[in-house]
């Protein structure tokens, strides 16, 4: 996918607008009444830029600076340096991070690669949220006074930390569902559950530097920079690992394309429909992973077939015929003993969503449901453009809403189709 400089979408665009304005004030302030402590500033606006510069890719179409964004909450947390206290304002935080994560981003444009927008201002936006309230309560609360307690700091930043993962989580749900009209409660869901895994150790990383720099001065930016380096290195590895694994299932998916049992990108046609209708069905992002491998492979079953069926329309055949090339497609799938969940969304897609006189069938996966529904639009209208074509084929499926299509999935498929013929998309 192709890094855009600004998406379009309205999330997005509140979020980097509020980011702009600040940083612009942030700026000027920090401009007129000079840089405090500049040499701290310094040190920790290289620490983000470098952190900037080794940015990561992760699954779920996330960019993160770990180390930068590490030393930015470190900054923003910091009150007592090399046995001195700071004396910036939330402010000149805003300028320095903002500036360390410009300077950060230059390399990348200089070689075509220009940075996500939105996630450098949800970066902004969080670490001015954590200096906002920690900063003034640390203050109010005399925490630097003789006689502290030693746990009352430490406490204070991880209840900061843990509220400022919770903004960056809404901000980042806000401009996802806006992006991929994905409901608001599902994109939430799961970027509360990104953060409980590398945003953690920021937060974890971010604190540590904030408390060391008491004693340590300079030397607890590259000290505590080292394991969170190694982290950034498995999460990088592990990133890699899984679009891998999703670029060898689509070529798998185009075996039955090339031994002419399904029309040319017709599995492809099939997951991007599939995947359109399970976000605004607010599935999870682990189950959209499902349902997109399970829409891929949907056909595979087919290779056991004899005589291609026409087309590859599996729509067109008899039911027992489709639960048979079903179940032969979950059990290839099951051989690679790390798919179970996507071979009982494969295997029960040939079932109808309910049998006459009874009730919806439970034990029929939601994925089975909207894979069902998505191939049978595509067997009958395939790559075309057409709009009669289109509004045919959802016809077919609207008479079928008794029990063999999910009336939601069909309703939203339905949706998705006219919301992207207007739009003059492709499926």
């Amino acid at each position: 996918m192709r890094t855009r400089w600004v998406d379009t979408s309205g999330g997005a665009a509140l979020v980097i607008a509020a980011a702009l304005v600040l940083v612009v004030a942030a700026v000027a302030a920090t401009t007129v009444q000079g840089l405090v402590q500049p040499s701290i500033a310094l040190a920790f606006g290289a620490f983000v830029a470098v952190g900037e510069l080794i940015r990561i890719n992760l699954p779920g179409d996330r960019v993160a600076a770990p180390l930068g964004a590490a030393g930015a909450l470190g900054y923003a947390l910091l009150e007592v340096f090399d046995g001195v206290a700071t004396q910036y304002d939330v402010l000149q935080v805003v300028a320095v991070v903002a500036v360390g994560m410009v300077l950060g981003t230059v390399p990348h444009v200089a070689v075509g690669q220009p940075p996500r927008l939105d996630a450098l201002a949800r970066r902004v936006l969080t670490t001015a949220f954590a200096a906002a309230v920690f900063r003034p309560l640390y203050a109010s609360l005399g925490l630097a006074g003789v006689g502290t307690p030693e746990w009352q700091v430490p406490a204070l930043m991880l209840a900061v930390v843990a509220l400022s993962g919770f903004v960056d989580a809404l901000l980042a749900a806000l401009i996802r569902s806006s992006r991929e009209r994905l409901p608001f409660p599902a994109a939430l869901r799961d970027e509360a559950r990104a953060f409980v895994g590398i945003g953690s150790v920021i937060g974890a990383t971010g604190v540590l530097i904030a408390l060391a720099a008491e004693i340590m001065g300079y030397l607890a930016l590259p000290i505590f920079a080292i394991p969170l380096l190694i982290a950034q290195f498995s999460f990088r590895r592990y990133a890699a690992i899984r679009a891998t694994y999703t670029q060898t299932i689509r070529a798998l998916s185009r075996v039955t394309e090339v031994g002419g049992y399904t029309e040319t990108g017709h599995a492809r046609r099939v997951s991007q429909l599939a995947l359109a209708v399970g976000r605004e069905m607010g599935l999870s992002e682990a189950s959209l992973i499902d349902l997109e491998y399970g829409a891929l492979m949907h056909d595979i079953g087919q290779l056991s077939l004899a005589d291609p069926i026409p087309g590859g329309a599996t729509v067109m055949v008899a039911p027992d015929e489709q639960r048979r090339i079903a179940g032969m497609g979950a059990e290839v799938i099951r051989k690679t003993g790390v798919l179970d969940r996507v071979a009982v969304i494969v295997e029960c897609q040939s079932e109808p969503y309910r049998r006459p006189g009874q009730p919806l069938d439970a034990g029929i996966p939601l994925s089975s449901r909207i894979i069902r529904a998505c191939n049978a639009y595509d067997d009958r209208v395939g790559g075309l453009t057409d709009i009669e074509a289109q509004l045919a084929a959802m016809e077919q499926l609207r008479l079928g809403m008794a029990y063999d299509y999910d009336p939601r999935v069909v309703e939203t498929l339905s949706r998705i189709v006219e919301r992207n013929s207007r739009l003059g998309l492709q499926p």
